[in-house]
């Protein structure tokens, strides 16, 4: 491809595209570094809320963050939408999941909520996948070190929150789904091996495109000038919206499907070709 105009806006996703396994390649770190100083920007896309994004994951320098799957939005500091779930969606999405047995984390900005001893049953449903909580993994980063931003309150009526993460449900995500009603959905966990036990909750209606919307709105930004990486169902969105929709190789078949390139993985540092392929380095 012919090099990119100056001032794209590049969109990441994080997990299976900018990071593999909660650990960013130090090519990745590169080329956004490359990328930024050529006059690009480049923005974190995740579902993930701004809590569960450490100082690793940021560590290359990124000029604002789509997060909670668009339901928040900060650019140079400024906070351009903080969607929550209304009280009464709260309400019953909690109360599900605690009938369920599931062990879940409301994901807010700048904190994660859950019931006591959520931690310890976190570890034990993904420390085998993952690495434990105590920092011990197989040499990646483990991703349970998001919980050093949980808080355990007795009540989690209280808490405000954009999104839910859960494992260990007893019953399959399609049979929450019915029961959460219309206008929360669930999105099945990237984690195969957590099976339809496991998911993400969101608001119907809340995607990774709004966030998107929101920055270049903001900015002024035409729609020609944003490309996104993604692989991930909740990148469907995002991959249709942007000028430039790039997917990861191994994706869905349905995120696949509408993007316009395939790269490869981040466990081969598959964004140092794919920046170099659409220009921006």
């Amino acid at each position: 491809m012919t090099a990119a105009s100056p001032a794209k806006y590049v969109f990441l996703d994080v997990d299976g595209t900018y990071a593999h396994h909660g650990d960013v390649p130090a090519g990745h770190e590169r080329v956004v570094r490359a990328a930024r100083a050529r006059g690009h920007h480049v923005l974190l896309c995740t579902g993930r809320p701004k809590a569960m994004l450490p100082d690793h994951i940021r560590a290359a320098g990124f000029d604002g963050i789509v997060a909670s799957a668009g339901g928040y939005v900060e650019v140079d500091g400024v906070v351009l939408r903080d969607q929550r779930f209304p009280a009464d969606l709260a309400a019953r999405a909690i109360d599900a999941l605690d009938r369920h047995d599931a062990a879940y984390l409301l994901e807010a900005p700048d904190a994660l909520y859950g019931r006591p001893g959520v931690d310890r049953r976190l570890d034990e449903l993904l420390g085998g996948h993952f690495g434990r909580a105590d920092g011990s993994t197989d040499g990646a980063a483990s991703p349970l070190e998001i919980l050093r931003a949980l808080e355990t309150p007795d009540d989690l009526t209280a808490c405000s929150f954009a999104k839910i993460t859960y494992f260990g449900a007893r019953v399959p995500w399609q049979e929450l789904t019915v029961e959460l009603g219309d206008d929360l959905g669930i999105l099945p966990s990237s984690i195969a091996a957590m099976g339809d036990a496991a998911g993400e909750i969101y608001l119907v209606g809340v995607h990774k495109a709004l966030g998107i919307e929101a920055v270049t709105t903001h900015l002024g930004v035409a729609r020609e000038d944003v490309i996104a990486f993604g692989d991930g169902l909740n990148d469907l969105e995002m991959l249709e919206h942007a000028g430039l929709g790039v997917a990861i190789e191994g994706a869905d078949p349905r995120v696949l499907a509408v993007a316009d390139l395939v790269v490869a993985g981040p466990q081969v540092e598959g964004l140092v070709e794919g920046f170099a392929r659409v220009g921006l380095v």
